[in-house]
């Protein structure tokens, strides 16, 4: 077996992966194809690069990504630590001089002595993987010669790959006195049925969609602040990439005013149970989560602003407080089929000598992506010296999503850090801000017992 590490990859996972190894006396040889070659979204010839927004969201431990931050700073991360050394004001939120950022991390990288640079592309992997201990950190852009060698090493036929992704929102904060549940034309009321038949068969179908009826003056009140929000503006590359199967729900919106009304927001099958009539058109959220905790708005793939799915997607009747724990996205976007591939420590099953890395793993953000580093160097560690791995309770935030991206999910799609993933308090709690609060504790204190106990 080699005597170093093989880290592919030196954007935040891999950095931050590359520095938790180091740390622990080991050698590392990072891969890092800049300057040879650049993705089509970077720019500059620095490690952990930020090519998007320079925020690294909330700081307050309130906030899911907040308290996943103070995780990471207890567990001392070198991006955690560099991120708060480089930060301009922005009010509750952590957000960087990108430029500094990224010269101080690799300055830090650099400067260590265990710590390799190879600024070559790896385009194959046998050689790589086949006499030592490996992680492929290679990001959402990974080029498609690698991308096909990764294919192989997975056994899976091509990677995942997503134009648009919907919206997510924690069923708590949905209004059942409007919200149904039930499957397309499992909730129409039959004839022979009482009403009280009806609602009661309505009560049992808890295990399928959620139904949200709205009427003509709800459809198109939704219909004009949809078609007229503003859209965040793609790289070129990007526009390129799009396909008809995922389109954008505000692009399919300006098609015609009826055009959801035949398609993701059919009413066909439903009656409202407020009416015992059909409603006018029909949103409807899909489970996300083994928990059945979180739901995603069916066929809401869509390219707005955060504030502005926010804003208009609040108009929607039973979703006039929802809890947005992710807002859809447009992106590239290459990931393996993690739920399937790997553990809760983004180890290979099929081969213990790999482990994943960053948003290749379905983990969305900046502050996500340099978890699974820090998860993945510690553990990569641990199997170089043949000791156990180390895994965190899903009760923290990075034990959280160490098992999102690790359980079976058949409708798997990348995920950032929210409190959705985490298990329940013991008792319901009312006031959002004091659960999250008591949700944040609980996953400090679980935390400081995992570093005792490791």
């Amino acid at each position: 077996m080699r005597e170093e590490i093989v880290i592919i990859g030196g954007g935040l996972a891999g950095c931050e992966a590359a520095y938790q190894i180091a740390s622990r006396g080991i050698k590392v040889k990072l891969y890092e194809m800049k300057p040879e070659k650049y993705t089509p979204a970077h720019t500059n010839k620095n490690l952990a690069e930020i090519v998007c927004s320079n925020s690294f969201k909330s700081n307050l431990h309130t906030n899911a990504c907040g308290l996943l931050k103070e995780e990471l700073r207890k567990l001392n991360s070198l991006l955690i630590k560099i991120a708060d050394e480089t930060a301009v004001p922005a009010g509750q939120a952590l957000a960087v001089d990108r430029d500094k950022f990224s010269e101080k991390v690799t300055e830090q990288i650099q400067s260590n002595p265990l710590i390799e640079i190879c600024n070559k592309e790896i385009t194959d992997l046998e050689d790589i993987i086949k006499d030592g201990i490996v992680i492929i950190a290679t990001g959402p852009l990974t080029s498609d010669k690698l991308s096909e060698e990764i294919s192989k090493l997975t056994g899976q036929e091509k990677l995942h790959f997503y134009d648009a992704a919907a919206p997510i929102v924690t069923k708590e904060s949905i209004d059942f006195n409007i919200a149904f549940y039930g499957d397309r034309y499992s909730q129409e009321k039959k004839k022979e049925e009482s009403i009280e038949e009806w609602k009661t068969r309505q009560e049992r179908e808890e295990n399928s969609y959620i139904n949200l009826p709205m009427n003509k003056e709800e459809y198109e009140a939704f219909y004009n602040e949809l078609i007229n929000a503003e859209i965040v503006e793609l790289h070129q590359f990007e526009k390129r990439e799009i396909f008809e199967g995922c389109m954008p729900i505000e692009v399919m919106a300006k098609r015609g005013i009826d055009t959801l009304r035949y398609g993701p927001l059919k009413p066909v099958g439903f009656d409202d149970p407020r009416t015992a009539k059909r409603p006018y058109a029909v949103v409807q959220l899909r489970q996300d989560d083994a928990q059945a905790s979180i739901y995603n708005l069916v066929g809401f793939q869509t390219n707005l602003k955060f504030g502005e799915q926010k804003r208009v997607f609040s108009l929607i009747p039973g979703l006039q407080n929802a809890d947005f724990v992710k807002y859809g996205v447009m992106h590239r976007n290459t990931y393996i089929n993690s739920t399937e591939l790997l553990d809760n420590t983004y180890n290979l099953k099929s081969n213990n000598n790999i482990f994943f890395a960053g948003q290749i793993t379905g983990v969305e953000g900046y502050v996500e992506s340099i978890s699974s580093g820090l998860v993945a160097g510690i553990n990569a560690v641990q199997k170089f010296k043949g000791e156990n791995k180390i895994t965190f309770d899903e009760k923290t935030m990075i034990g959280a999503l160490s098992k999102y991206i690790s359980t079976p999910n058949e409708k798997f799609q990348p995920m950032n850090a929210n409190f959705g993933i985490v298990p329940e308090l013991d008792k319901k709690i009312k006031d959002k801000k004091l659960k999250y609060s008591l949700l944040a504790d609980r996953a400090l204190e679980s935390l400081k017992y995992d570093m005792e106990k490791y």
